[in-house]
């Protein structure tokens, strides 16, 4: 019995702490349970305003595309499924360089919902990304690792596209920049370089990281060491990632493929389409223009940027207006349209079998 007056609570101490410490995790349950429908709500929201803004020059496009051929259709809608597939393999390689065995399926699942994140969302790189270090973590990467394999995995298809551009104008008569080639070669080979050094060596990197932490630490007025034991942890991980020759060659060469086979995808629109000869290089210079041009552009999936280039490009090399205007609808349709709902299909599959997601902490 508690008297009245009496200040001695009328439940153990024990007990009523353990009420009050469950107070913010129930409403933080309250909260994330909100937090999802209206996130859902945003995203479809996203998708309408996108529709509404890009539906005048989607009809005025559509208008021009005839009735496709079936069969040059199921080789386009291969190709673009084969060239999503060759992105996957090469995340493939550069994990096994670290020791980790991940069935193909799993990364081409990864790469078709990253791409769908990076595609269609504002800011979606960041998206992409983020998605791609979850799910690598899961797959049992290190912080380190995983964050070396997106690296390499950019810096790679960067150089596949510049190399194909360059063999696309060697085949056309016409003079590549060689420099920008070059340029690329020595960024891969000196980050490739410098990894396998640090497995080697991972000591030589202290001194340089102890002087930087200490000006930095300086400035905060922290200690001179803050920061040090976690960057010789990185280091520690990245030891495990050795880029052998076997599976650097196999990594290029599906970085290449993926850009190889998505141009072969638009060369067959173009076969669905039209009876005309048409030449494989202008059709790939075409590509690989429109493909730099989507790199630089804030709207999402390069809508309307990407198919003025295409369609531009492919004019520019001679060929009819409506014709290119109609495979450009078409190879869209195949590459955004399908290989992009496929993906948002395959990132919903992955939140449902997997949906506490790794907290992308050192």
């Amino acid at each position: 019995m508690v008297l009245i007056g009496d200040r001695s609570p009328a439940f153990p101490a024990s007990g009523r702490r353990q009420t009050e410490d469950a107070g913010p995790p129930a409403r933080s349950r309250r909260t994330r349970r909100w937090v999802r429908p209206i996130a859902l709500a945003a995203l479809i929201s996203l998708f309408a305003v996108e529709l509404v803004i890009g539906w005048p020059a989607l009809a005025a496009a559509m208008s021009h595309l005839s009735a496709p051929r079936p069969g040059w259709l199921v080789v386009a809608l291969a190709a673009e499924v084969v060239a999503m597939a060759a992105y996957g393999r090469m995340q493939q390689f550069l994990l096994r360089s670290a020791g980790l065995r991940v069935r193909a399926y799993r990364n081409v699942a990864v790469a078709y919902a990253a791409h769908s994140l990076n595609e269609t969302l504002p800011g979606g790189p960041a998206f992409s990304t983020r998605f791609n270090y979850q799910q690598m973590r899961r797959f049992g990467a290190t912080p380190a690792v995983a964050a070396w394999c997106i690296a390499l995995s950019g810096i790679l298809s960067t150089a596949a596209l510049a190399l194909v551009t360059a063999l696309g104008a060697l085949a056309s008569a016409q003079r590549p920049q060689w420099y920008g080639l070059v340029g690329l070669a020595v960024t891969i080979g000196l980050v490739i370089y410098g990894v396998r050094l640090v497995n080697r060596r991972p000591g030589i990197v202290h001194p340089p990281v102890r002087w930087v932490l200490a000006r930095i630490n300086r400035w905060r007025r922290r200690p001179a060491d803050d920061g040090f034991a976690q960057v010789r942890e990185v280091v520690g991980q990245l030891g495990a990632a050795r880029l052998t020759p076997c599976n650097g060659a196999a990594a290029a060469t599906f970085a290449i493929l993926n850009w190889a086979l998505d141009a072969l995808c638009l060369w067959v629109c173009l076969r669905a389409v039209t009876d005309e000869p048409i030449g494989a290089n202008q059709v790939l210079l075409a590509f690989c223009a429109a493909m730099a041009a989507g790199t630089i552009t804030i709207v999402p999936g390069g809508l309307g940027v990407i198919d003025s280039a295409l369609t531009l490009g492919l004019i520019g090399g001679g060929i009819n207006p409506a014709t290119a205007i109609a495979a450009v609808v078409l190879y869209r349709i195949i590459s955004f349209g399908f290989i992009i709902g496929a993906g948002w299909i395959t990132w919903l599959l992955i939140r449902r079998r997997h949906p506490v997601t790794v907290t992308p902490t050192m």
